[in-house]
């Protein structure tokens, strides 16, 4: 993953510019390391492309750039995903990925693997949709509104009711607090 990662960084920055409210195509092929014992694509290989795809959309937009300036990271502080259809060996497939929104803690984002049909038109294979965070190299969490401010994101606010609950019912207790693993 590290010399697909590379590679989609070298990448995008020939690729064009993209704006905050644009959908970013990365496109991938299933490789043989790709594949689990069922001769498909492997279900937690999903998320680490839709990575790749994320952090190759960061660069096309900017915000890689204004991150680094900053000192700040993003982390994946949830995320999920629903399959549809399976990847196979050396199928071609897009990643469609687009900024949903941002509550006053995270950005939203859904991102979709697509594979034409037999007609041409793009066909969703599966969903994935993150919420993620942004840090401090110097420690702590980057404020909503600061983010907002940098990247330049003030039409972003507000994000669908599902995806707010989604967010809600997954999060853990802040770091600092307490979290006994307490199976009932």
């Amino acid at each position: 993953m590290f010399f697909r990662t590379m590679l989609h960084f070298v990448l995008a920055r020939f690729r064009s510019r993209l704006g905050h409210g644009d959908v970013a195509r990365t496109n991938f092929i299933t490789l043989p390391t790709d594949l689990d014992i069922i001769n498909h694509m492997n279900n937690g290989v999903y998320f680490s492309i839709m990575d790749v795809a994320r952090f190759e959309m960061l660069v096309r937009n900017g915000v890689w750039q204004l991150m680094r300036d900053r000192g700040w990271y993003p982390v994946v502080a949830s995320e999920t995903i629903t399959f549809r259809k399976s990847l196979n060996p050396w199928n071609r497939f897009t990643i469609e990925s687009r900024i949903i929104g941002h509550d006053d803690k995270a950005v939203y984002m859904e991102q979709r693997f697509v594979r034409p049909d037999a007609t041409g038109t793009p066909e969703i294979y599966a969903t994935g949709y993150i919420r993620a965070r942004f840090l401090r190299k110097a420690g702590g969490t980057v404020p909503m509104p600061e983010l907002v401010e940098a990247f330049g994101v003030e039409g972003f606010h507000g994000i669908p009711e599902w995806m707010e609950r989604w967010g809600d019912d997954v999060a853990l207790p802040p770091m600092r607090a307490a979290a006994p693993s307490v199976w009932s």
